[in-house]
C-alpha cells in the first residue's frame, strides 16, 4: 500500500456505473479469483427495496490481494461499484454494467487498537462497529448503531444520524482504484459536506480506522438501545425501503416538506411514500426499481411547487433504465 493521498479533482467520477450514463454489456476477461466471480448475477436479493437488475459481472474477492489483482487486470473504463448491505441503493431494472464488487466476511473484521481507536473492514455493519466499540469502553460511535449499512458506504457518503457524522469520528481509510492502485487516505483529504466525500464512484473503501473517547459501557449501551428504540418507532423498518430517500435541505427536514406537499402514502405501481415517516420510500410487494423512482421524482415535483425547494436524492441510483 502507497503512503497517504489526497484526492485530485481529477479523479472524481471517473468510470461510474451512475444515472447519467448507459453502458453496453460490459466484456471483462474471467481471470483466475479465489474469491467468486459471477456473470448476469442478479442484485434485487442484495438490496433492501428488492428490486432491479443484474449486475454485468458480480464479484467476491476472497481478500485484498484478491480484489487488487482482478482489478489491475480490467480493461481500462470498465465501469466498477461496490455494494455493501444495499440500504440506501436503487438499482436499476436494467442492471449495472462493468463489475459490481461485493466485500464479504473477509471485510468484516473490527479491531480495537491503541488510543481508543477501532480498525474496520468496509464490509463491517454499523451495529458490529457500534457494539464493539461499547464492549470495549469507547464513546462516540454509539449513532453508528443508527446507520443502516456497512463500514464502506457510510465513508464514502459520510453517514450520519442523531446528531453526528462519520467526519467526527474518522482517522483515515484505506482505498482501491480501478487499476488495483490501493491507498490510504485521510479523513481531511475526503472533502466531507453534508452525506457526500470527493472520492470517485469507482473508488472502493477496504477500511477504515474510528477514533473514539474512553467511556462506561453500560452508559454507551442505554444510549444504543435508545437509538434502537427511536428508529424503530419512528421509521418503517420491517418493510422493502432504502432508508432517507432525501438529504434534509439547509433549514428543513425532508419528511416536513413531503407532508406538506401532500405527499405521504402517495402510491404509484408498487412503490408507495411511507405513512410512517414521510421521507422513505417503501416497496409494497413487486415494484420495480422505475417505481419506486419514478415515485421520488414526482414527490420531488410536487415538493418544488408546492414548497418552492428543490429536494435532493439522498438515495444512490444506479444502472441502465
Amino acid at each position: 500500500m502507497s503512503g497517504a493521498m489526497q484526492i485530485d479533482e481529477q479523479f472524481i467520477g471517473q468510470n461510474a456505473p451512475g444515472s447519467d450514463e448507459v453502458h453496453p454489456q460490459s466484456s471483462v476477461v474471467e481471470s483466475k479469483v479465489r474469491g467468486e466471480l459471477k456473470k448476469d448475477a442478479p442484485l434485487d436479493k442484495l438490496v433492501w427495496f428488492k428490486s432491479g437488475g443484474k449486475a454485468d459481472y458480480l464479484f467476491e474477492p476472497a481478500d485484498l490481494e484478491d480484489l487488487t489483482t482482478f482489478l489491475s487486470k480490467l480493461d481500462e473504463g470498465t465501469p466498477v461499484m461496490a455494494l455493501g448491505l444495499g440500504s440506501n441503493l436503487i438499482i436499476r431494472d436494467g442492471g449495472v454494467p462493468g463489475v459490481v464488487v461485493r466485500l464479504g466476511k473477509p471485510f468484516a473484521s473490527v479491531e480495537v487498537r491503541r488510543d481508543n481507536i477501532l480498525e474496520c473492514g468496509a464490509g463491517a455493519p454499523g451495529i458490529l462497529v457500534a457494539t464493539t466499540a461499547r464492549d470495549a469502553g469507547i464513546a462516540g460511535l454509539e449513532f453508528l448503531r443508527g446507520i443502516p449499512g456497512t463500514v464502506g458506504g457510510f465513508v464514502r457518503m459520510n453517514g450520519g444520524a442523531y446528531g453526528r457524522e462519520v467526519a467526527d469520528i474518522l482517522v483515515d481509510c484505506d482505498v482501491v482504484f480501478p487499476d488495483g492502485n490501493c491507498v490510504n487516505i485521510p479523513a481531511q483529504d475526503l472533502g466531507y459536506t453534508y452525506r457526500h466525500s470527493k472520492l470517485p464512484d469507482d473508488a472502493i473503501v477496504v477500511a477504515a480506522r474510528f477514533q473514539g473517547d474512553p467511556g462506561d459501557p453500560a452508559e454507551i449501551g442505554k444510549e444504543m438501545d435508545r437509538i434502537a428504540a427511536e428508529r424503530e418507532a419512528s421509521q418503517p423498518l420491517r418493510t422493502k425501503t432504502g432508508g432517507s430517500t432525501f438529504k434534509n435541505p439547509e433549514g428543513h427536514k425532508a419528511w416536513q416538506l413531503v407532508d406538506e406537499a401532500g405527499c405521504r402514502g402517495l402510491k404509484m405501481g408498487g412503490a408507495q411514500v411511507s405513512e410512517k415517516h414521510a421521507n422513505f420510500l417503501i416497496n409494497t410487494g413487486e415494484a420495480s426499481s422505475s417505481d419506486i423512482e419514478n415515485l421520488g421524482e414526482e414527490v420531488r415535483r410536487r415538493v418544488a411547487e408546492k414548497t418552492g425547494v428543490t429536494l435532493e436524492w439522498e438515495i444512490k441510483r444506479v444502472g441502465r433504465p
